[in-house]
Order: structure tokens, then sequence, then C-alpha cells
């Protein structure tokens, strides 16, 4: 989608919802609020945990290479809105930490 070190925007964030009412749920989860445990590596992964309504976090990955989405939610949609709304955050700049793996 874009070269590796270039931020996407929401919008090519949004585009990769299979639908409206992920790209809604997906947008409310992109301010850092749910979210615990960011980070990325310069090798193009995001991950980070998102409270949701059970007990433990949803622990969410996005290769952005790819893009490949990994989520322990048990939505069927793909991808989650978990990992549409960590790719939002990743987009605001500045809100995921990148770690060196």
């Amino acid at each position: 989608m874009t070269e590796q070190g270039v931020r996407w925007t929401a919008e090519q964030v949004l585009a990769l919802a299979p639908d409206d009412a992920s790209r809604k749920a997906g947008g409310r989860l992109g301010g850092a609020g749910p979210w615990s445990q960011t980070g990325g590596s310069a090798s193009g992964s995001v991950w980070g945990l998102c409270k949701g309504s059970g007990s433990k976090p949803y622990r969410t990955v996005v290769d952005l290479t790819g893009p490949a989405y990994k989520c322990s939610c048990p939505s069927r949609k793909f991808p989650c809105k978990h990992a549409l709304g960590l790719l939002l955050l990743w987009a605001a700049e500045g809100h995921v930490s990148y770690t060196h793996l």
C-alpha cells in the first residue's frame, strides 16, 4: 500500500475495512484510550492490547508489509475493528512507539 517507513492516512486504513460497521467501530478504537502496550518494529509491524468487553484485552498485531492481521478477538471480519483501530492509532503519528526487536 505504501513504502516501508511511510505512515498511512486514516483514509487508507479505513479503505481496508470489510464494511461500514467495521469502519465505524474501528474509528471508535483509533484513539489511545482502549490501547496499552502498543509498539512497532522497523521491519514493519505494529501491535497492542485493546481493552474489550471481556476480562482479557485483545492482542492485535498487524504486519504492514502485507498487510496481514492477527487478533485474539472472536470476530469473523477481516481485518477486525481492533486491527483497524490499531492502524488508525499508528497512522495518527507518534502514538505507537517503536521497539527494535
